[in-house]
This record gives structure tokens, sequence and C-alpha cells, in this order.
């Protein structure tokens, strides 16, 4: 079986030579550049290795690892216009090279060409993925709009937060690896299994851009640090430190902010002095432990998996791979 650099190098020469529309050039040139700004490519890789694990080849869901690739980065595009951010993955965001109304249809192209690439499997097998990818795209959607809700509630629990990352991050991971499962013909159960393994990883991945986002590397975070922060976004990280009374009060006064009445310094000021009081109220420590927990779940999925021991080894590999970034 082929490991995650290989088939990293082999899916990004097939997203470069089937997604080549290029006509009108002020419509499909943010497609290719948002494709083109790199990162993990996470999903579509775990599409190709559940298709591997189950017994099938990454040729015959490359087009499914595309579609996922493809609309995570159309829901990438759509989510910095409404965040109003200005960098993605380190260099401009599409909606700032270009303008508003070019991103929000160069997005709509892209949602489109994800479903177009269905259109290459046999009719069982495109039924079975185009209903969990449909499903999929809504849960984003609703995840989406429970995010922005939030911004401007003073209410929100932990259970909500927990639900929003699940729809808007986490059922993605899961749909990635269960259309992979898909294309090989496993069983119900096992889709279910592998869909709950990419579920819990997703949540925890979730949960650690979060932490990052307040504590990340500037250099290899890729979006601004403190994003979160100056957009006043209800986090794990926010309300777990906001259960200390002692930060409490101040720190609900910080969010109450509005960022568009602020110049840049009353921001970093802002980013600042919430980051002190995220490790002072034990805010950030309680991430920690909710992303090792949720990481060791995902883990003890894996065991329950019929796949190979070679293949369980590396899928725990990756997960544990994908969580070293905290360090």
């Amino acid at each position: 079986m082929n490991n995650m650099s290989q088939l990293k190098i082999v899916f990004l020469a097939a997203l470069k030579s089937r997604i080549t529309q290029s006509e009108p050039t002020s419509l499909y040139d943010p497609v290719h550049y948002i494709l083109d700004l790199g990162g993990k490519r996470l999903r579509p890789l775990l599409t190709l290795m559940s298709a591997q694990m189950y017994g099938s080849t990454f040729d015959k869901a490359m087009d499914a690892a595309i579609a996922v690739e493809v609309f995570h980065n159309f829901t990438l595009l759509h989510d910095d216009i409404m965040d109003d951010a200005d960098l993605r993955r380190g260099e401009e965001t599409v909606h700032v090279k270009w303008d508003v109304n070019t991103g929000i249809l160069s997005g709509d192209a892209m949602l489109i060409i994800a479903y177009q690439l269905f259109n290459s499997y046999d009719a069982q097998t495109f039924y079975e993925l185009n209903q969990v990818f449909s499903k999929t795209a809504l849960e984003v959607c609703e995840g989406q709009q429970y995010d922005v809700d939030f911004e401007t509630r003073d209410d929100v629990t932990i259970p909500e937060y927990l639900h929003m990352i699940k729809l808007k991050t986490s059922v993605l991971v899961g749909c990635a690896l269960k259309m992979g499962a898909i294309i090989a013909g496993v069983d119900e159960k096992e889709q279910q299994l592998i869909y709950d393994y990419g579920v819990l990883l997703g949540l925890a991945f979730q949960l650690m851009d979060d932490y990052l986002d307040a504590f990340g590397d500037p250099e290899t975070f890729g979006k601004e640090v403190g994003g979160d922060i100056r957009e006043n976004k209800k986090t794990y990280l926010y309300l777990k430190s906001i259960e200390d009374e002692g930060c409490a009060t101040e720190l609900k006064e910080w969010f109450a902010m509005d960022y568009k009445e602020m110049n840049e310094e009353q921001i970093e000021m802002k980013k600042e002095t919430v980051k002190v009081f995220f490790e002072e109220s034990g805010g950030a420590a309680a991430t920690l432990e909710a992303i090792k927990s949720y990481t060791d779940k995902a883990l003890r999925i894996i065991k329950q998996l019929s796949i190979s021991d070679d293949s369980k080894k590396q899928l725990t590999d990756f997960s544990l791979d994908l969580m070293s970034r905290i360090s």
C-alpha cells in the first residue's frame, strides 16, 4: 500500500491534470489559485488511503478525492469572505487578491466542479457517494451558520460549540474516509466505523486549530494568528476560559468589542491580553486535554476496523503525526 507521501504526490499530479477549466480567466484563475496554495491535503488523502485499506486502488478513488478537496477549498474561499480574512495559508485570500464578487462566483463554480467529478462512477457508487457528499455539504453549511450566529451570542455552551465544529469541520473528514470505503465496496457497518473515526479525528484537528489560532507560530500557521480573538469567536478555548470566574468578566468584556470599530493597535492589544487570560484561567490546558481525549477515542476505533495490521499502523501513525502540530 502506498504511504501518505506517495499518495500526496500522485494526488497533486491528478488535481493539476483534471481541474483544467480556464475560460473565462476571471472565473477560473481564482479557482486554480486557491487549489495551488497548498495545505496538508488531509481529506483527499484519507479518501485514497481508505480505498486502499479496504482493497481498492487509489486510481478508483481519485475523482472522489479531488471532489473532496475542491469542495473543501470552496468552503474556505467563502469562509474567508464571511470572516473578512486577509490570509489563507500565508497568502492573500481570493477576495483580497481579486474582489468579493469574484470570490463568491469562483466558489460557486468549485462546488459544481466537485459534484461533476462523481460522474465517472457507476450508477450505484454514484448514488452512494452523492448521498453522503450531499448530506455532508449541507451539514457544513449548517455548521458555518452556527459559527456566524455564535459571534453575536454570549450564552454559547460547550456542547453547542462541539456540535458546530462537528458539522463545520469533522463531518467532511468522516465523509472523505467513508467515500473511500464506499468505492472499495465494504458493508455499511464498516463504512460507519471509518466515518466515526474521521469525525473524532476531525474534532481533535479543529480543537487544535482553535488552540493554534491563539498560540501558533505565524510563520507556520498559515492564517492570521489571533483571528478568532479578533472576530470574537466563542471557541472551546474561550468557553473553557470563562468557566474561571476570575477571568470571565474581563474576557467577556473583550469579546463584546466590535473589531470593526478598533484600530490595529487596539486589536493587537486585545489579542495579547486575551491570550494571557486563556492561560491563567486554565482554558489553554483544558483545550490540550480535549485534543488528546478525542485523538485517543479515534485511535481506539482504528483497532476495531476490518483492515490489515499494517493499515492500522499506517492510520495510527498518520493520526499521531497530524496531532504533532502542537509541539
